[in-house]
């Protein structure tokens, strides 16, 4: 019986923040921010990488478990829930501290109206959104018990990338953005 609330709460948590992420990119949309002006091929290859992602989690969750890390895994569920919540709520607030300064993974830029950020979470880290979904995904998979977190280690580095060339856009088209980067760490409070 637990073990439906524990999946329940995991896919209520990927659902709301799928809901969260669309509500807030519509609202952004209507307040100014640019709509993707280039469908490449590229676009459409990150989006339905991050649809895939998405359905494959969701029916993870809902599946039983197939080749469990352990056979008494409640060590494991219970970090990885506490992984995941950390990483949903890191996740979730950091988009909302962003508001309409947000752009989508695959059609990065800087807006006219942007300002850098440096309230909230982004006070400590510049990028807690990636490490939030990054908690989240590992979260989800310990707490399923699966061998799949191994999967989310391979897409880390990934992950990492994107940040790193996402600073280097704003470094050169966003005003203070520099500055902000010399006075925050790119992932962990005051190690990284």
């Amino acid at each position: 019986m637990l073990i439906y609330v524990l999946r329940g709460y995991l896919l209520a948590g990927l659902i709301a923040h799928k809901l969260i992420w669309e509500v807030l990119k519509r609202r952004s949309a209507s307040t100014g921010a640019p709509p993707a002006t280039r469908r490449s091929l590229r676009v459409h290859f990150v989006k339905t990488v991050k649809i895939a992602i998405l359905l494959g989690l969701v029916l993870q969750t809902v599946l039983s478990e197939r080749f469990p890390i352990s056979p008494d895994a409640t060590t494991l569920e219970i970090a990885g829930l506490a992984i995941y919540t950390l990483g949903w709520l890191t996740a979730v607030i950091s988009r909302w501290q962003l508001q309409e300064n947000w752009t989508d993974i695959e059609t990065p830029g800087v807006m006219e109206e942007q300002a850098v950020v440096t309230r909230g979470l982004y006070r400590w880290i510049r990028h807690p959104i990636y490490v939030g979904d990054l908690l989240l995904l590992y979260g989800l998979e310990l707490a399923l018990n699966s061998w799949l977190v191994i999967g989310v280690v391979l897409l880390t580095p990934v992950v990492l990338r994107q940040a790193m060339q996402e600073e280097a856009l704003l470094a050169d088209r966003l005003p203070g953005y520099r500055a902000y980067c010399a006075s925050t760490k790119r992932f962990i409070p005051f190690l990284v």
